[in-house]
């Protein structure tokens, strides 16, 4: 696994991949985000919850795409994924830390969690602080599409743990499995409506 991923990422250092290639492969696709997503993240951080997005992609993609679509940045939002690296022309030179894959992408590779940057090649030295700060955290709300993605909290020291799944595709021969394996289920790229109504719901009794 590890080998075909690094291959993979040798590839694209070969194939002189520029950033401004990135950013012109995002404005000419069609990612979308659910609805909700926008106000999720809103909600979560004027909370001050730490969201961890995590990938085994590249994480200079998903910020391009966070960008172009939501048009800021969230202080709370961490990226968990593959860091490239971009010299001064913008080309991409190597990749930073270690490597991320499907079968690795939970709580050990957080010490590669980086928050949201405004520009390329930006990092703050209080990412390994910020860290500490995450894995303290005793609740956890895990959300994926594949059941895979429940290894993403293996290794937290978590006291209470919510799981949403969304289904997205092959609905009627997955749907069992989905829903013995998650809290709730979500059907058919659903929004995030349920998830903020869920959040928004945890603080209330929180406060009573």
């Amino acid at each position: 696994m590890e080998e075909w991923w690094s291959k993979t990422h040798d590839l694209l250092i070969e194939g002189g991949l520029t950033y401004d290639a990135i950013k012109k492969s995002v404005e000419n696709s069609s990612i979308a985000f659910r609805e909700g997503v926008v106000e999720l993240f809103e909600f979560l951080e004027k909370k001050e919850i730490p969201v961890l997005i995590f990938s085994a992609g590249l994480a200079d993609v998903i910020e391009e795409v966070l960008r172009q679509n939501l048009h800021r940045t969230f202080k709370n939002v961490k990226i968990v994924s593959n860091r490239m690296v971009f010299d001064d022309d913008g080309r991409l030179v190597s990749f930073k830390g270690k490597l991320i894959h499907v079968l690795n992408k939970n709580e050990h590779a957080l010490d590669m969690a980086a928050p949201l940057h405004d520009q390329l090649g930006v990092d703050t030295d209080e990412e390994v602080d910020e860290n500490v700060y995450v894995k303290q955290r005793t609740n956890v709300l895990l959300m994926g599409d594949h059941l895979g993605d429940l290894r993403m909290s293996d290794g937290l020291n978590y006291e209470t743990r919510i799981s949403i799944g969304f289904l997205n595709d092959n609905v009627e021969k997955s749907l069992e499995s989905y829903r013995k394996a998650f809290d709730l289920v979500y059907l058919n790229d659903a929004p995030m409506w349920g998830a903020v109504e869920l959040v928004s719901r945890l603080f209330s009794t929180e406060a009573t």
